[in-house]
Parts: structure tokens; C-alpha cells; sequence
């Protein structure tokens, strides 16, 4: 037997067959969906989400897809389901009506069970098939599997019937999920489901600090690659939303196109034109340092682009800011008008980091902006600690650089370890870090703003006077006095000198000017004198010559006259 050395098998070359979810993030993570024609367990404590995770399955699945879904309830009834998910927006009495879904409450009784202790599945392989074959489903949902199996305690029944039921899942080729009940140390109850399931995804609702998060991780995937971390999601009005990004490979796209920072003066400090478009940057500096209206100047700038800016809010309202930013002469009233600012203001402790973070990716798909602002991040700190605040925004980071978006977060600079802990982890993330310090002289309080880095770009290393007034922000040049650096009114004095000193010397000078001038007048009128001497003694000196030579001339006839007269006697 000859063996042909040219075909080589590559198991790359084989993909799985999957059927998406519709689920957002979730398809990214499971890397196209949910294994087609196989069982995928669902399994996780109370509230955590299993069943609505089903529910939008099948609904995604009819309306996005055109595949048919039988829904197969044991614990709750049909009409309580369709009531439960109604304020997701899902209509599952209209999609039935089409149908789409099939709603199924199998009511099991647990004492028959117990009675006879004979235990199999094939009356509910009769309805389920009955009831995909009805609608031509291609997908199926069992929620919970427990129910199934009540108090059976004979291990060899629950192995065999299991086995049977995934086996006969597969035989009519629908995708299924099948949801489980967390069991004490096992992933559920009974510990076999995980075992004879192709996919298996655990759910997980934590309360940490009083602040409830959801989780989200892939046990296994047979046949596929998958995400192995725990991944946050969200449950709102629109569904589920699942934040898959974790971590990313640093090879997002970079653009050289500038972003006007707002401040004409610092975009001067910024090579001249600003920053780069999809960039980082952190303002920090302690309480009342402008921090707030640097990142409304931006917001303002951004949205006289005709661009649109999302804005993250931890300490005000959004009525608090409007108002305030009037002060300083910006206007954002107007552009939250027309569509170009959405403000977003909570406290951190609404939810936690995770949680912040799917809703802040979950705004930034729906708005789609260029630019978003977190005022200030350092509040992040109630809700997780520094290692884990630095962890979120790294992960927010990579996510908006990926879309190209620039990303603005104050932070609020203290005299604590802590907060310079977070000044110094996130500032090593960012691309450019602008610092506002507190200048304390002549019983006054000044700022002084400065760039402490700035990627990619020459930039000031000066610092200036940072002015906040109602015509807006602005930065002036500061001033050296003899005990250093000189601000507000010691500055202003200095200007004052600048201004008289210039006066005097301008005095000073126009004095030696009208000086120079006499002289020079005096000079002239002795250079026409000894001219007009000059011309004088010329002229005298012309005429005795000219009556010289007349006289000669006179002579020299009469001579030739008596010389004629003597040859003529």
C-alpha cells in the first residue's frame, strides 16, 4: 500500500460549525457562537441570568437569523416567562402568534419519582420532538435540567438518561442549551451535566462591598478556541451585553491628525496644534484646580467640530456642569441640544468596575463618538482598589484606541499614597499628562499648569500661569522674582514695572533723541555759516582775478595800439 505524501492534513483547516447567538460580545468570545447541533450547559446560582441568557438566544436567533426556537420551561410557566422578559423588550406571545417560538411547561412530579423509582425520558423526547417539529425549530432551550431528575438518586439512571437525551439532541440536529442549577464545589447539582455537554458556560453573580456584579466565563469548548477569562455583563432594557475585551494585543491603528485642545495657549505647549486623534490624557491636580473645565473646553471644542463627545460624570450632574461652565463662558446647553454631548452621570458605587466598564462599552457602540471624557476616574476608587482601577482603564484604553477615539480622564491629586499610586499607574498608560498645581504666594492661591509628558510630540516644558475667568481659560507666561516664581497680583505688579520701566526708557530715549536733534541743527547752521564764509572769500578771490585779467587785456591792447601808431609815423 502506497501512501500519498501529498495531501497533508492540517488541523487548522477544520472549523467548527457554530451558530451565533446574537448576543452581544458573547460570539466574539466563543469566537462565532454556540456549537451548531450540539448541547451547550448553561449553569450558574440563582439570578445570575441563565434564563434570560436562553430566552434572548431564541429571540436572536428567530428574529436575526430566521431560525425557529422551542423554549421547554419545568419550574415556570409559559405566560409568567412571557411576562418576565417583556421588559427587555421582548415580545414572546407575538413571536409565538408568528411562530418563531414555542413556549412548553412540562410539569413534573416529583413524588411519582419517588414512588416508583422507574425513571426515563422518552415522554418528554415524544413532546419536545413533537413541539420542534411543529415549527421546524433549530433551536432548543431546557430550563432548569434539575427539574428533570427531581430527587432520582440512583447515579446509573441520571448518567444513562442524560447521555440519552444529549445523544438524541444531537440526532435532530438543533442547537441546545440546557440550564443547570450551581451545585455545592461542582458546576451543577449533579456534577455530570458539564461532563457530557460540548460547551459549557458558567454564570456568576457576586456582591462585593454591597456592589452586585455579573460574570461571565467559558469552562470548555470542544472542537473551537475561546476566551478562558471571566467577562463581564450587563442586563438592562435592551438585553444582554457581554464586555469580551480583556486584554488585547498592542496593534491598534494610529493616526497623526491633530485635536485642538480647547486652550489656544496650550496647544502651543502641544507642538502647536494639540492632541493626537484617538490619544489618551490625564488631567490631574487637587480639588478646584480647573480640572472639570479643562475637560468641558475639550468637550466644547470637540462638538464646534460637528464631532460628538460622551461624557462620564462621577461627582456632578450634568445640570451642575452646564450651569458651572456658563461662568467661564462655554455653552454646552447647545450641544447637548443638538445630539453632539450625552452626558452619563452616576456615582461610582451604582455598580462596580466591571459593570462601569460594559456600560461605558455598551454607550460607546450606541453614540459612537469621538471622544470621551471620565470626570474624575480617582472616585473609581471606592468601588475596587488601585491594581483594579488601573486593570479597568487598560482595558477601556485598548478598547477606544481600537475605534480610534481620544479618551480624556481627570484625576484628583491628593497628598496620600493612594492617589499618587493612581497618578502613577494610570499616567504610565496614557499619551499625554497635564498637571495643575496649587501656587500659594503673597496670600493668594494661583495655578500653574505644566505638561508632564506628551508621546510623539514636542512640547513645553514651561511652566504657566493657568487663568480661569469668565472669557474662558488661558495660559500665561510666568515670572521670576527674586524669591522665585511670581503669580496673580505679584505678577501683575511685575507687569506693572515691565510697563513703567518700557515708559521710562522711552522717555528717556526721546530725550537723547530731541538732544541728538539740537546738535545736529546747531551743526548745520555752523556748516551754511562757514559755507556761506567760504563762498564769500570765493567770490572776492573770482573778482580780483577777472580785474586782473582785465587789466592785463587793457594793457596789452593800448600796447599794440602804440606799436600800430609808431609804424603809422
Amino acid at each position: 500500500m502506497s501512501l500519498n505524501t501529498g495531501a497533508v492534513f492540517s488541523p487548522l483547516s477544520f472549523e467548527l460549525p457554530k451558530t451565533p447567538t446574537g448576543i452581544d460580545g458573547l460570539d466574539e468570545i466563543t469566537r462565532g457562537g454556540l456549537p451548531k447541533g450540539r448541547p451547550t450547559l448553561i449553569c450558574g446560582g440563582a439570578g445570575c441570568g441563565k434564563t434570560l441568557f436562553s430566552i434572548e438566544f431564541l429571540v436572536r436567533g428567530a428574529l436575526d437569523h430566521g431560525e425557529p426556537g422551542v423554549f421547554m420551561a419545568f419550574e415556570e410557566k409559559a405566560d409568567e416567562i412571557a411576562m418576565n422578559v417583556a421588559s427587555l423588550g421582548f415580545d414572546l406571545n407575538d413571536l409565538q402568534a408568528k411562530r418563531l417560538i414555542k413556549l412548553d411547561h412540562v410539569h413534573i412530579e416529583r413524588s411519582e419519582i419517588q414512588e416508583t423509582g422507574e425513571y426515563d425520558l422518552d415522554g418528554l423526547f415524544i413532546r419536545l420532538g413533537y413541539a420542534i417539529d411543529s415549527i421546524g425549530a433549530k433551536r432548543v432551550v431546557l430550563d432548569t435540567i434539575e427539574n428533570l431528575f427531581g430527587s432520582l438518586n440512583d447515579q446509573g439512571i441520571l448518567r444513562a438518561e442524560l447521555r440519552r437525551l444529549f445523544d438524541w439532541l444531537k440526532e435532530k440536529k438543533v442547537t441546545t442549551i440546557i440550564t443547570g442549577e450551581k451545585g455545592e464545589g461542582l458546576l451543577t447539582r449533579h456534577g455530570l451535566e458539564e461532563y457530557v455537554s460540548d460547551c459549557v458556560i458558567l454564570l456568576d453573580h457576586r456582591v462585593n462591598n454591597q456592589i452586585s456584579t455579573r460574570l461571565l466565563r467559558i469552562v470548555k469548548y470542544r472542537g473551537s478556541t475561546h476566551g478562558t477569562n471571566e467577562y463581564p455583563f450587563l442586563i438592562d432594557e435592551e438585553g444582554i451585553s457581554v464586555l469580551p475585551i480583556t486584554s488585547l494585543t498592542l496593534d491598534h491603528p494610529v493616526s497623526s491628525e491633530r485635536l485642538p485642545s480647547g486652550i489656544s495657549a496650550l496647544d502651543k505647549m502641544l507642538d502647536g496644534q494639540g492632541f493626537y486623534k484617538g490619544s489618551s490624557i490625564l488631567i490631574s491636580g487637587t480639588a478646584g484646580t480647573g480640572k472639570t473645565s479643562v475637560a468641558c473646553s475639550f468637550a466644547n471644542m470637540v462638538c464646534q467640530r460637528s464631532e460628538r463627545c460622551l461624557y462620564f460624570a462621577f461627582e456632578e450632574s450634568p445640570q451642575q456642569i452646564i450651569r458651572n461652565m456658563k461662568s467661564i463662558g462655554l455653552d454646552l446647553q447647545s450641544h447637548v441640544d443638538r445630539g453632539l454631548l450625552l452626558f452619563r452621570a452616576s456615582r461610582p458605587t451604582l455598580n462596580g468596575l466591571e459593570m462601569h466598564l460594559v456600560a461605558i462599552h455598551k454607550l460607546v457602540q450606541e453614540f459612537n463618538p469621538s471622544v470621551v471624557v471620565l470626570d474624575p476616574i480617582t472616585n473609581l476608587i471606592t468601588v475596587g482598589a488601585v491594581s483594579e482601577v488601573k486593570s479597568m482603564l487598560i482595558r477601556l484604553i485598548d478598547f477606544l484606541q481600537t475605534r480610534q477615539i481620544t479618551v480624556m480622564f481627570t484625576a484628583l491629586a491628593l497628598n496620600n499614597v493612594i492617589n499618587e499610586q493612581t497618578d502613577e499607574g494610570v499616567s504610565s498608560l496614557v499619551d499625554a499628562w497635564l498637571l495643575i498645581k496649587d501656587i500659594e504666594l503673597n496670600g493668594e492661591r494661583n495655578r500653574g499648569l505644566y505638561v508632564m509628558k506628551s508621546r510623539g510630540m514636542k512640547h513645553s516644558n514651561q511652566v504657566r500661569e493657568f487663568v480661569i475667568s469668565d472669557k474662558g481659560l488661558d495660559l500665561v507666561d510666568v515670572y521670576l522674582g527674586p524669591d522665585g516664581v511670581v503669580t496673580g497680583s505679584a505678577r501683575e505688579a511685575f507687569q506693572l514695572q515691565e510697563v513703567t520701566g518700557v515708559a521710562l526708557r522711552d522717555h528717556a530715549q526721546n530725550r537723547k533723541d530731541r538732544e541728538i536733534e539740537r546738535k545736529r541743527l546747531v551743526l548745520a547752521s555752523k556748516i551754511a555759516s562757514l559755507e556761506e564764509e567760504f563762498n564769500t572769500i570765493q567770490d572776492e578771490l573770482n573778482r580780483s582775478f577777472d580785474e586782473d585779467k582785465l587789466r592785463k587785456e587793457i594793457l596789452e591792447k593800448t600796447r599794440e595800439q602804440i606799436t600800430r601808431n609808431r609804424h603809422n609815423e
